[in-house]
């Protein structure tokens, strides 16, 4: 899931109160005839022959069973449990307990028609210490959950690893600032790839390295929760230097597990491997030469610090030139393995802000984001740059989704693009009958696919939509106090409901019986 960085008519109350008895009645009701669910125009056949549409989740946020079958601790464990870093002291221990629902989850998926699920494997769950001894019982679990989205016709996208470094590592030598995480996320990959891939043919190493790097080691914000005391409330870190080290750990573990699939598995499996980037459009605040730059310094330090390795094989030159010495350099070797190594990059995409030139002296202790020497603003001239959503950073701004797309077209080649992640938030306390009636989301949804389907026609290279997220869950900082799921989910008893937008989605999403 994305972290921060620093309409249709109104249904009349009968139909609501319709469309939430039906929900209740623990049916799958076909949606009431009097709610509006108008698509926009759009359908399947708005989008290439073969377009994937599916729905995205994380082994933390939805398995449950934390501590229990064999699991061992990662860094969000312990990071949980600090006082005061989660919302109501919220965990990942039971979360909407996808571990024992895995069927219900995939049954609700196969009805709404959608095509693919992207799930995350939790690192901990498989290697209890991030290495050595094998927990089997992981493994079933997630072959269990493999066999049964393959025969409900659901395609596994299997992510490797989101947020969650196994504590053990992080005790050892210090996690993802140690260049030892290379090969032990190469062998757990390697491992992952030997035991799911005769099934799994659509692999993503990392989620969204750029949060794992900037909100764990620049600001505290997110597990370890390192930085210099200038940036946040940390007990022991660098935002000047650390961040930097943890992202091109980061390259270098991806790069050394597609490496090890190339070699040793794609040939036989006949599968794919990328990477899943998180990408905000920054728009320049004014005309200025000042403020675009500013947005286009904002762009190299957001998603061209992992992208632009990644294709060119070095660090964009804006990063290079205002980093200086505390950027780590690859070797003539590592150039080779790091360029060129995805057959896909997968992009997260929520929002747009717009960018301006601070014009302020250089800060007295250096950070990350400091180096961008970029500021935010939410609104031009008084108009906000979208309506927002219940999570702060995220406002509502389809045309940032359509720019990003063109960027990327434009400054990477056209890679092979899935929109691996896209969504919008409710308030965690919202009750059940306006929880489902989530009329906004729908908006939302039509508005971004209407966008994406604009940058494929103009050519961009996307191949899929996954939207996030299937199910309301443990959101991070937030816990429980933020709803992402187009399916309900009652904290109390873990019922699932799916939401007015799971059906705007099922008829979207139906397949013209010829």
């Amino acid at each position: 899931m994305r972290a921060p960085i620093l309409l249709l008519p109104v249904l009349s109350l009968l139909s609501a109160v319709l469309f939430v008895h039906a929900a209740e009645a623990a049916v799958f009701p076909d949606e009431p005839e009097s709610v509006s669910l108008d698509t926009g125009g759009l359908s399947r056949d708005s989008f290439p022959k073969g377009f994937v549409f599916g729905t995205a989740t994380s082994a933390y946020q939805v398995e449950g069973m934390a501590s229990k079958d064999g699991r061992g601790p990662s860094i969000w464990d312990v990071f949980v449990k600090i006082p005061g870093i989660v919302a109501n002291n919220g965990t990942g221990e039971v979360s909407v307990d996808q571990y024992h629902r895995y069927k219900e989850d995939v049954d609700i998926m196969a009805k709404l028609n959608f095509d693919a699920y992207r799930f995350s494997i939790s690192w901990s769950r498989i290697f209890p210490t991030g290495r050595g001894k094998v927990n089997w019982k992981g493994v079933a679990y997630y072959n269990r959950l493999i066999n049964y989205l393959l025969k409900r016709g659901i395609t596994p996208y299997a992510n490797l690893y989101h947020y969650d470094l196994p504590l053990e590592l992080e005790k050892e030598y210090k996690g993802l600032l140690s260049d030892q995480v290379v090969k032990d996320f190469a062998d757990y990959a390697d491992f992952c790839f030997k035991t799911f891939g005769d099934r799994v043919k659509n692999w993503m190493t990392f989620n969204e390295p750029r949060v794992v790097a900037a909100l764990g080691y620049d600001n505290g914000f997110f597990a370890p929760g390192r930085c210099s005391k200038a940036y946040g409330n940390c007990t022991a870190g660098n935002s000047a230097t650390e961040p930097y080290i943890a992202a091109h750990h980061l390259i270098l573990s991806h790069a050394a597990a597609v490496q090890r699939y190339r070699e040793k598995y794609q040939e036989k499996q006949k599968g794919r491997i990328g990477i899943l980037l998180d990408f905000v459009w920054y728009e320049p605040l004014t005309r200025s030469k000042a403020d675009n730059y500013a947005a286009q310094r904002a762009r190299d330090f957001h998603v061209g610090w992992f992208l632009h390795p990644i294709v060119y094989g070095e660090y964009p030159r804006t990063i290079q030139e205002i980093v200086g010495d505390r950027l780590p350099k690859f070797t003539k070797e590592e150039v080779k393995m790091v360029k060129g190594s995805m057959d896909f990059v997968g992009i997260n995409e929520y929002t747009a802000y717009y960018m301006y030139d601070p014009h302020q002296p250089k800060p007295k202790v250096l950070g990350y984001q400091q180096d961008w020497n970029a500021g935010f603003a939410y609104a031009k001239n008084g108009v906000p740059i979208g309506p927002r959503a219940y999570s702060y950073w995220l406002y509502n701004v389809p045309w940032g989704l359509y720019k990003a797309l063109i960027y990327i077209k434009k400054h990477y080649g056209n890679p092979t693009v899935i929109l691996s992640e896209n969504g919008m938030d409710d308030p965690g306390n919202v009750t059940l009958s306006k929880g489902l009636h989530d009329t906004t989301r729908i908006n939302f949804y039509k508005g971004y696919l209407t966008q994406l389907k604009k940058a494929v026609d103009e050519g961009a290279n996307v191949v899929g939509y996954f939207a996030w997220s299937l199910l309301d869950n443990f959101e991070w900082r937030l816990g429980y106090t933020s709803r992402f799921g187009i399916v309900y989910v009652d904290f109390t008893n873990l019922k699932r409901y799916p939401k007015m937008s799971a059906y705007w989605f099922k008829r979207l999403l139906q397949r013209n019986k010829h």
